[in-house]
């Protein structure tokens, strides 16, 4: 039984970590038999909690300390203050990460326990660590109450919990102190450096950094809608702060994948980004985000492929943990032709983070690319068991089935594809070019029809156009619409140009020129169907 030192509400389900009434720690009332305990009462006057806390020390982790830190549980009223939430936890999780003593398990992969029931035993064996970190958080206009615990994953068993009730305006302090605690209960050593960067605040504005946090929150949902609100919270957050280096990054990423989802037109993008990049540059030019960003710039939009790896590589000297640099530099290695290195890079970034569905599906896609479609199709199915629902491992396979020549299974693929993400035309454009390789004509005009349709009044990359001409065997159309991408610097175009579907266009003259004019190697790409 669990009871509630605030209310003295009793909980009989053991699941339960956190009162449904007030938010605060359940203490255990029944310690298991031969488990000494210590009741712990700290000042009240702080608001502070008595916590039981059991004799049994953290066990050593095999691979030295480590923890996770889960999404907090929003108990406040308006349901929308689940970005603070998040964000907060996130914030945690980001400078536990600076300590090198610490294994911290990524973002996606914590997140990913969101909501189910599961024990901290099973939760800290999937991770792989020793140790948890939770909470739960009220807020009620500028008050906030946070409640934490970090709990010994082995036996379930409370290391140390506090309750804070602060004013919004304190959340910084907060922050600091419960991370502090948090390395102080692990018996982490804490170098003087990684305090310091632990510690560092990127603005003292704390309705600015609500602000960045809710940005967050919409720029993770990846959807045209989100995009758009994440850049109308990254801007009033620079509005208030206008030095806050993480919004400008933000608001910058928010455009660079504006751009590559192809939701706004490479110019439009590009004319955006730039001068945010060069604000970010300015004020902190040697952050890991702030040299992702400018990579992504100068190999998205201006095709310096080769150029953009050094700013990957000060990415990660910065932030050796930064799962998101590896990943885009895999990208980079994978249209150079560099396949192992581009597969290494995705591994890396898949260690770091091994939940995130589009580093586990790229790896597929890099596999693809080098024309290893077992290891693609097997990738792609790993990938599909944890993430069933996310629309690029089902791409990945349909492209691979195609390449194969097993059209069916691709068309079911690529179907599945659209049906998960229907604003990615060049998924569409995949099918359609699919579709017409297996005969179906018709449906393949059709995919163009709709192009056209849709692109009176919004943006559709000439490469989806010639996706479909590829599959329809109308090659000079398609040479049309790869220079008309050119000219447009079609974001997208230079990892089409190096796909294996386009193996029978690649002795003529006009390709070897496409490849020089979007900043790719000439090497023979000949793929061998396996």
């Amino acid at each position: 039984m669990k009871l509630c030192p605030e209310c003295r509400k009793n909980y009989i389900d053991e699941t339960l970590n956190f009162c449904l009434d007030d938010g605060s720690s359940l203490i255990e009332l029944s310690p298991p038999t031969g488990e000494a305990a210590t009741a712990i009462l700290s000042g009240q006057s702080d608001g502070h909690v008595t916590e039981v806390l059991p004799s049994t020390s953290l066990a050593e982790p095999t691979q030295g300390n480590s923890i996770a830190v889960l999404p907090f549980v929003n108990m406040s009223a308006d349901a929308d203050n689940e970005y603070f939430c998040d964000g907060l936890a996130e914030e945690l999780l980001n400078a536990l990460a600076k300590i090198d003593d610490l294994k911290v398990a990524a973002r996606t992969a914590s997140f990913s326990f969101r909501g189910k029931n599961q024990s901290m035993a099973d939760i800290g064996g999937a991770l792989n660590v020793k140790s948890i970190l939770e909470g739960s958080v009220r807020k009620a206009g500028n008050r906030v109450r946070i409640t934490v615990q970090l709990i010994n994953a082995v036996d379930g068993y409370h290391l140390w919990s506090e309750r804070y009730d602060r004013d919004i305006e304190d959340i910084f302090e907060v922050q600091d102190e419960i991370t502090l605690a948090v390395v102080d209960a692990l018996k982490v050593k804490l170098l003087a450096p990684e305090k310091q960067a632990m510690l560092k605040r990127h603005t003292n504005d704390a309705e600015a950094y609500q602000l960045y946090l809710r940005g967050r929150h919409f720029f993770y949902k990846r959807t045209p809608e989100g995009f758009r609100k994440a850049i109308e919270c990254f801007e009033k957050a620079i509005e208030l702060d206008s030095d806050y280096a993480l919004a400008i990054s933000g608001l910058a990423d928010s455009y660079v994948f504006l751009g590559f989802y192809e939701m706004a037109s490479p110019a439009e993008a590009s004319a955006k980004l730039r001068p945010l990049i060069e604000r970010a540059i300015a004020i902190d030019e040697n952050s890991s985000e702030t040299n992702t960003s400018r990579a992504l710039l100068i190999t998205l939009y201006d095709w310096q492929h080769r150029q953009s790896l050094k700013y990957y590589e000060a990415a990660v000297a910065a932030d050796p943990r930064y799962a998101f640099a590896y990943h885009l530099k895999s990208a980079v290695c994978a249209v150079l032709g560099e396949h192992e290195q581009a597969i290494a890079e995705e591994k890396k970034a898949i260690e770091i983070d091994p939940f995130t569905p589009v580093f586990n599906a790229s790896l597929a896609w890099w596999y693809y690319i080098a024309g290893r479609n077992e290891d693609a199709i097997a990738q792609a199915d790993k990938t599909i068991d944890f993430a069933p629902n996310h629309f690029f491992a089902h791409w990945v396979k349909g492209l691979t089935f195609a390449q194969q020549g097993s059209y069916p299974e691709a068309i079911v693929s690529l179907q599945n594809a659209v049906s998960m993400n229907q604003f990615e035309d060049s998924v569409r454009g995949d099918l359609g070019r699919v579709l017409a390789m297996a005969g179906e004509r018709e449906e393949a005009i059709g995919i163009l029809d709709d192009f056209r349709a849709k692109g009176s009044g919004s943006y559709i990359s000439p490469a989806n156009f010639a996706k479909v001409y590829v599959g329809l065997g109308e090659y000079d159309e398609a040479f049309k619409q790869l220079e008309k991408a050119v000219s447009e610097r079609a974001v997208k175009l230079p990892w089409f140009l190096v796909d294996p579907c386009l193996t029978p266009m690649r002795s003529d003259p006009r390709f070897a020129d496409l490849l020089a004019r979007t900043g790719l190697p000439q090497i023979s790409r000949s793929v061998v169907r396996k």
